[in-house]
């Protein structure tokens, strides 16, 4: 039986849709963002010293692991090698490269992006609140928004000639995929200038193994 420790609104939901496409037995432990932080609670520290939420425990071979990218390629190796290119594949560097690129390259400008959104919003100083937006305003301006585009246009490129990121078809690189896109299309980054990355997420989103993972997990904003 694997256990995933769930938190509300997290990259862990992209694991319930993947335990959901595997279809094997699993249960899920949920977990609440604090109202006021939106950070996770403490006791997911019980679980992981980090205190993150995806968290799996395999009672059949007694490892817990962290890291949605570590989890999807042990799901996927142990209960579903079909999501998986073989290595003699053309598609197996294709899906290693996505598999990486999901948290290496695109998560890390949409955070920053997200940190300068929040800060215009935060309370400070009536004499530093200036200061504050303008940096702001001149970072997203001259680094974030720049590489936020060229990584999305990147993706449209791909999805243009590719029904999944590993071609026609479904791997564990789509799971990986699948937050900062849906992310992305919920702050209105991706919308219909984006053609078939705004496709291609809501072709994942119709998917029954998706739509009973929404049902399972909860709240998620994203979807």
């Amino acid at each position: 039986m694997i256990t995933l420790h769930h938190l509300n609104n997290s990259r862990s939901q992209r694991i319930i849709w993947l335990l959901e496409e595997i279809g094997i037995d699993y249960k899920i432990e949920f977990y609440e963002r604090h109202p006021v932080t939106i950070r996770a609670p403490q006791a997911l520290k019980d679980v992981h010293p980090l205190g993150k939420s995806p968290v799996i425990s395999d009672d059949q071979t007694g490892i817990t692991l962290a890291e949605s990218g570590a989890i999807i390629e042990y799901l996927v190796h142990n209960y579903a090698p079909q999501l998986k290119p073989n290595s003699d594949s053309p598609m197996y560097w294709q899906y290693q490269y996505w598999m990486h690129f999901s948290e290496g390259s695109l998560m890390p400008p949409m955070l920053i992006s997200l940190v300068f959104t929040q800060l215009q919003k935060a309370p400070m100083p009536f004499f530093i609140k200036p200061v504050a937006k303008m940096l702001s305003e001149k970072t997203m301006a001259n680094f974030v928004s720049p590489n936020i585009k060229a990584l999305l246009g990147f993706i449209e490129n791909h999805l243009s000639q590719n029904t999944w990121f590993c071609g026609n078809e479904l791997s564990g690189a789509d799971f990986q995929m699948s937050f900062p896109l849906e992310a992305a299309v919920a702050r209105g980054i991706i919308n219909e200038s984006l053609p078939h990355t705004l496709k291609y997420v809501k072709t994942f989103q119709a998917r029954k193994a998706y739509q009973a993972g929404l049902e399972k997990g909860g709240e998620y904003d994203y979807a």
